[in-house]
């Protein structure tokens, strides 16, 4: 079981290396990122771009650009759209965010006749979050696709995590459906889907892993705080997933897990033909970095 992000490093070395395809690979942490994957022997890179801006950022930033393969594509917009279409040639296993913004890397990806979204799925994010205190990595969903899920696309999500748990070797991992109390309120929403997400695992309708909800944040995580409230859960307070009621919820936390928490993050976008990661500009070198090791792991399964 992989506890630590860096663990994910000696996994991935003993696998076939992996060809990461960056649309705009034109920014310093991305190019930053991608050259220390590749010297890690975790990916082999393509860069889509423009190669004189590649050049120059690399210079700046002492980064050997031999080590890449550079496809030529001035325009990010277009650029996103060659990168999503050397993946569907079998050009690469996984897809990255560079200097493009976000809402034209998802359009080239949800593509209804060249896209990457497979039939009848659901697009999904999935983040990996280490924190300094945590003894355990934490899978969370979704901080930044599903502004605010139906119990359909939420069974979807606890689908993508189980992979992703099951890629970072958790077998059977405990999931916790996170709502603000313990109890059913008909007057809060998310209680009642946390309750049949619930059921549904109980009866083996969702597969692979144990389900317990609405739980709050703290008894997720914390055997104390559960002992404390004189609870019983099968997640037994050390939840290896969890699922949010909305994309403000699951977006506070992650923000606060980078920001004021010491964590570090590694992402992907899931039910989607190959792993792909979505970072922020803001996302250092590291979240990157990780993030594309995430990516390599879960395309390796």
């Amino acid at each position: 079981m992989i506890k630590r992000l860096n663990e994910m490093l000696d996994v991935i070395r003993g696998r076939e290396k992996k060809r990461l395809v960056v649309a705009a690979g034109e920014d310093p942490h991305t190019i930053e990122a991608v050259a220390r994957a590749h010297k890690e022997g975790i990916v082999d890179v393509t860069l889509v771009g423009n190669p004189e801006k590649i050049a120059e950022v690399a210079k700046e930033h002492n980064v050997d650009t031999s080590q890449f393969e550079i496809v030529e594509e001035k325009d990010p917009k277009k650029a996103a759209k060659v990168a999503v279409r050397l993946i569907r040639e079998g050009k690469g296993d996984a897809l990255m965010k560079g200097l493009v913004d976000t809402a034209t890397y998802m359009r080239a990806i949800l593509n209804k006749e060249e896209g990457l979204l497979k039939e009848k799925k659901v697009l999904s994010h999935v983040t990996v979050v280490e924190f300094p205190l945590h003894h355990k990595l934490l899978i969370v969903s979704d901080v930044a696709v599903i502004i605010h899920p139906t119990l359909e696309q939420k069974i979807e999500m606890i689908k993508y995590t189980i992979e992703v748990a099951n890629a970072l070797g958790i077998e059977n991992p405990k999931i916790a459906i996170i709502s603000a109390v313990e109890k059913v309120n008909p007057k809060m929403p998310s209680t009642i889907d946390a309750a049949l997400l619930k059921v549904m695992g109980e009866r083996g309708q969702i597969k692979g892993a144990i389900i317990d909800g609405p739980l709050a944040l703290d008894i997720a995580v914390s055997k104390e705080c559960l002992d404390i409230k004189g609870l019983k859960s099968p997640v037994d307070g050390d939840a290896d997933i969890l699922i949010f009621p909305d994309i403000v919820t699951g977006n506070v936390f992650f923000k606060t897990a980078t920001q004021l928490a010491g964590g570090k993050i590694a992402a992907v976008v899931t039910g989607t033909d190959v792993p792909c990661v979505l970072t922020s500009r803001a996302d250092d070198e590291d979240s990157k970095f990780y993030s594309i090791a995430l990516a390599a792991l879960v395309a390796g399964k």
